[in-house]
């Protein structure tokens, strides 16, 4: 699961919004964007992106889960989609409603193996999926695990259930992906307990129900005092879902640079989630956002905060 935004899109507003716009463009100018890719050398990875099929019954969702759009996301959108934005590769992040299944981000890695790769879920609350990490690499596409403390499992995180995953996946040189908005501080001993494990923090580890709640500073705050842990980076994700602003989004410029100061440019990584804030932006606004406006990164800082960073961190070639 990423962020959504205060409201849910009608189906004919996702329909005539942003994605057709955004699928429209890419076939009308992808000779333009063919040419503006072929002129820069730098590699764009989106740190994250869902990917989901239409509910059937061989693919049902979790009962009382809702997606983040009206209509699935599929390969076949985004990929077009990519294309259009000047994306290379993306780190497909299977959203929860279809449960822990990890299938359809594994086809697309399958697909495309040199455009995706996949940051798997797991069955936290089952201690024997243990078993499964030493060959979780071993599945075509797959580069570690992403863990969610949302709503009812946000006790998992401190009342034992997670317990077992730090050091199997320590044990295991498998990274983990997190998110738990203003709950970074209970990731700090975990992090001194197992310094072989790579632990990334998603999203800032903040979200739209944290900037409500005027919790925003103190959830950065946790979030940039994990840096002193050089086995923790963060992913600088979903940002447009914390802005009051239309793009640029300059009222989150702050809190990016504070993350990216404290991280710096090896441990940071640009990300969507795009399908949590889906008509904030097109996915050349996300791009451009970052290397565009963010006035406080260098060059050669894009070069690693948009693409260079997440492949090194997930070793993926």
């Amino acid at each position: 699961m990423g962020l959504t935004g205060p409201g849910m899109l009608s189906r004919r507003d996702f329909i005539n919004g942003t994605i057709g716009a955004g699928v429209l463009l890419a076939a009308q100018g992808a000779r333009t964007a063919k040419a503006q890719m072929n002129t820069r050398k730098r590699t764009i990875v989106d740190a994250q992106v869902h990917l989901w099929k239409a509910e059937s019954p061989d693919w049902p969702w979790v009962p009382g889960r809702q997606p983040q759009l009206p209509e699935p996301f599929t390969i076949e959108k985004l990929v077009p989609l990519m294309d259009e934005a000047g994306v290379d590769r993306v780190v497909v992040v299977p959203p929860s409603w279809p449960g822990d299944r990890n299938d359809y981000g594994l086809e697309a890695a399958q697909r495309y193996p040199q455009r995706f790769a996949v940051m798997g879920r797991i069955p936290l609350e089952k201690p024997e999926s243990a078993a499964r990490l030493p060959k979780w690499r071993e599945q075509p596409g797959m580069l570690g695990i992403r863990l969610t403390f949302l709503g009812p499992q946000a006790a998992w995180l401190t009342d034992g259930t997670a317990n077992w995953v730090w050091p199997a996946a320590e044990k295991a040189g498998l990274p983990i992906m997190f998110l738990a908005p203003g709950r970074s501080a209970a990731f700090a001993p975990i992090a001194e307990r197992h310094p072989g494990l790579t632990m990334i923090i998603d999203h800032m580890n903040a979200g739209p129900a944290i900037k409500a709640n005027n919790q925003l500073d103190d959830a950065i705050a946790q979030t940039v005092a994990l840096a002193k842990y050089p086995n923790v980076s963060c992913k600088m994700s979903a940002s447009p879902a914390l802005s009051s602003e239309p793009y640029p989004f300059r009222d989150v410029q702050p809190y990016l640079k504070r993350v990216f100061e404290a991280f710096g440019r090896e441990r940071c990584y640009w990300g969507t989630d795009m399908t949590g804030s889906f008509a904030k932006a097109t996915y050349r606004q996300r791009v451009t956002h970052f290397i565009e406006t963010l006035d406080f990164l260098s060059e050669e800082d894009k070069d690693w905060v948009m693409g260079r960073a997440i492949l090194a961190r997930l070793k993926w070639a």
